[in-house]
């Protein structure tokens, strides 16, 4: 039986001498453009299901290159068409400073289907010498998702990235404050403006944009607790709020350490509030300007930063305050997976690996229990 044709616009299919089977449709190129494209098959459903999925493609306005793309090109349209819609602004902007910077000067003009392991090895190299392992790293890891998606859109057959490892970085050892210190800073904070949200960061070990991110929707004080529902980021010259880190709303109860703190920031928000008149800007956030306007995650680090130094303390991150939190949590015997929901960590190797230090008092100690289930046995 004769097969049907195919309507206009729809390829068509014959048989080669070899046997298989070739197919040709026009399709649309990245730059607008229409080309024809080559699919073969064993057979001729295996050819005419691969001409379909073409036809498709175009009905949806999907680019279907017709030769090897150069990684400049495929890099950026990756970058709007994967990434940009399915990631976060910060993601987005941290993928798209790698390929800007370090990807396209170093691989750019290679294609897909002729990029080799040396020539990733050679972009790791020198993305190491032009600005650290870390980085490479980093930049080796947006390549092989970049080279994944392209496997996925069947543009490759293998992604070489997979082959060639990254550089080995050495992990920052994160030494937040002891105890003693860490009631230090809160005492040299107490008359800080933005007391209330460094009392969060130390006793709950929220995230920056986590403190600046929070409502008074969010907060319950009669209950004592407080919901951690999205975040305050900056990217590039755009201030905005989006969802936590991991995408994930998580309860937390308020110890009482807390709700004096956020009460006085209640009040001392009420007062800002008549003071500015028309010019206040509601938006129900905890911590705000004089305007109630949203404040700027750096400008959170720099009070920070500024109490520290006054306080004669070592120097640390904001962030390791949060490490710390884990810290004291464990030291004071509170279970893992305990402290893994409330940083809001997504995985509990997150929390043991990288948010708890072991202090030189619970070794000895460890070591005291040794010494006395041993000296038992002699």
């Amino acid at each position: 039986m004769a097969r049907k044709r195919n309507p206009n616009g729809a390829g068509s299919i014959w048989q080669r001498k070899d046997g298989r089977y070739e197919a040709r449709v026009y399709v649309p190129q990245p730059d607008g453009t229409r080309k024809r494209k080559t699919v073969y098959g064993g057979t001729w459903d295996e050819c005419d299901a691969k001409r379909q999925e073409l036809v498709l493609r175009d009905r949806q306005g999907i680019p279907t290159p017709t030769r090897s793309a150069k990684l400049s090109e495929w890099l950026p349209y990756w970058l709007e068409e994967f990434v940009r819609g399915d990631r976060k602004k910060t993601t987005y902007a941290k993928y798209e400073t790698h390929v800007r910077r370090y990807l396209i000067p170093q691989i750019g003009s290679k294609r897909l289907e002729t990029l080799g392991a040396a020539d990733v090895r050679r972009m790791l190299s020198a993305v190491t010498a032009q600005a650290s392992a870390a980085t490479a790293k980093k930049s080796h890891r947006v390549l092989r998702s970049a080279l994944t998606a392209a496997c996925r859109e069947e543009l490759i057959s293998r992604n070489v990235v997979k082959l060639v490892p990254a550089p080995r970085v050495q992990a920052r050892e994160s030494k937040p404050w002891d105890l003693e210190e860490t009631t230090t800073f809160l005492e040299a904070a107490r008359k800080d403006p933005l007391y209330a949200a460094f009392v969060l960061a130390v006793a709950l070990g929220l995230r920056r944009g986590e403190i600046l991110g929070l409502r008074w929707s969010d907060i319950d004080l009669e209950r004592r607790t407080l919901t951690v529902r999205n975040q305050i980021q900056r990217v590039q010259k755009e201030l905005y709020a989006d969802s936590t880190k991991n995408r994930r709303t998580r309860a937390i109860p308020v110890p009482l350490m807390c709700v004096a703190p956020l009460r006085w920031q209640r009040l001392r928000q009420a007062a800002q509030r008549n003071d500015a008149g028309r010019a206040w800007h509601d938006s129900d956030y905890v911590f705000t300007t004089r305007t109630g306007r949203t404040i700027e995650p750096r400008n959170l680090s720099r009070s920070f930063e500024r109490i520290t130094e006054d306080a004669g303390l070592r120097r640390i991150r904001l962030h390791d305050a949060r490490h710390g939190c884990a810290t004291l949590l464990f030291a004071a015997g509170v279970p893992a997976r305990v402290v893994m929901e409330i940083l809001g960590h997504s995985q509990i190797a997150v929390t043991m690996n990288i948010y708890t230090r072991v202090s030189d008092d619970n070794r000895r100690e460890a070591m005291g229990h040794m010494d006395r289930l041993l000296r038992r046995r002699r």
